[in-house]
């Protein structure tokens, strides 16, 4: 089919190395044969960032046209307004502002935390922070543990106690100054910059965030025995200037889940589907997440800007302005501005699908 801002555009599936372990439930999604736990546990979607744990690697992470082998970023800077749309582009320029993965991880990773938006200007010159959302897709155990993660400071941490445990790497110290939860399939969480945490061992994970990789790590070494340079713990700014981006604000377990566990919303009901809003707009203007579910057919409503799918079960076919494409589980659409309404009908079994949207436009 002809590249056209009209139709939806079938990408590649990127996967980025990381210093953690993880991966094998990302090839079972996929359905090949599993590789393994190894350094590549993530697959970015819709992706115009690129990665930067390895240097050597420059374009690690981009997306690319299935059909052609071209970087998305380079098929939107043709027609930016007819990719992007108008709104967005005023706002954003030719960036989507967004990127999205999906996480499986076979170890905890390192505690760490993003800046948020002035941090990053001050301290990295960038005009976007790392504030993410995390929705649970599902997990495994490892070593008899269920799927958990870390996430907010308990109350009455001080930044000086949380540099002494850094300095002396006292890592069951640290992991004591942050709230754990248990975590189960269906549950949202909304990690703003500079709070905080860490991704468990065992977690399947779909996560939307604000497009960097500016990645702050406490850890000097991994559980599973590797060692981070230096620059991956300070991301460059040096190791007094680290803590800098870390909010310490103490807050109950109670206060952190009532704050930022996020409820499903519905947005449509029909005999044929639903739709329903993992984050929203109201939950943060730097993104949006939907989860779609398709029985039979579904009329999704188009918006004036771009937006990406992710097929997590089932086939069917994608129907926009004429155009009639087969989808199926693991694939990831990007979806621009000029296409409008589209319709996903199953082939049987149900469709479960991700619909992911960048910045608030207006």
């Amino acid at each position: 089919m002809e590249l056209s801002p009209r139709f939806p555009i079938l990408l590649d599936n990127p996967r980025a190395w990381r210093t953690y372990l993880g991966g094998t439930l990302l090839d079972e999604l996929h359905g090949q044969p599993s590789q393994g736990d190894n350094h590549f546990p993530e697959e970015w979607i819709m992706s115009v960032t690129c990665a930067t744990a390895r240097p050597e690697v420059p374009d690690e992470g981009l997306s690319h046209v299935a059909q052609t082998g071209q970087a998305l970023r380079d098929l939107i800077k043709q027609n930016p307004a007819g990719y992007l749309g108008q709104r967005h582009l005023a706002k954003q320029g030719e960036t989507l502002g967004v990127l999205i993965k999906l996480i499986d991880s076979a170890e905890r990773l390192s505690i760490q935390v993003h800046p948020d938006r002035e941090a990053a200007r001050r301290l990295f010159d960038s005009p976007f922070g790392k504030t993410e959302c995390w929705y649970i897709l599902g997990g495994r155990e490892i070593n008899g543990e269920p799927p958990c993660i870390y996430f907010g400071f308990q109350e009455g941490i001080t930044q000086a106690e949380w540099k002494r445990c850094f300095d002396e790497q006292d890592i069951e110290g640290m992991l004591q100054c942050l709230h754990r939860f248990d975590v189960t399939p269906g549950q949202t969480i909304l990690i703003e910059g500079g709070m905080p945490h860490a991704i468990g061992a065992g977690c399947l994970i779909a996560e939307i965030q604000e497009p960097t990789d500016i990645t702050i790590r406490t850890d000097r070494i991994t559980p599973s025995g590797y060692t981070l340079p230096d620059r991956l713990c300070h991301q460059g700014i040096g190791f007094e200037k680290m803590f800098e981006c870390f909010h310490y604000n103490g807050m109950s377990a109670k206060d952190i889940q009532d704050r930022w566990f996020l409820p499903a919303r519905v947005q449509k009901q029909e005999e044929g589907g639903s739709i329903r809003t993992l984050v929203g707009y109201e939950d943060t203007t730097y993104f949006a997440m939907d989860e779609i579910l398709v029985s039979r057919r579904l009329c999704v409503p188009g918006t004036d800007v771009f937006s990406g799918l992710y097929v997590l079960e089932g086939e069917g076919e994608l129907l926009a302005n004429g155009s009639v494409l087969p989808i199926k589980q693991g694939q990831q659409y990007f979806v621009p501005a000029q296409v409008g309404d589209f319709t996903l009908q199953t082939a049987g079994a149900p469709l479960r699908v991700l619909h992911c949207f960048g910045p608030k436009a207006e």
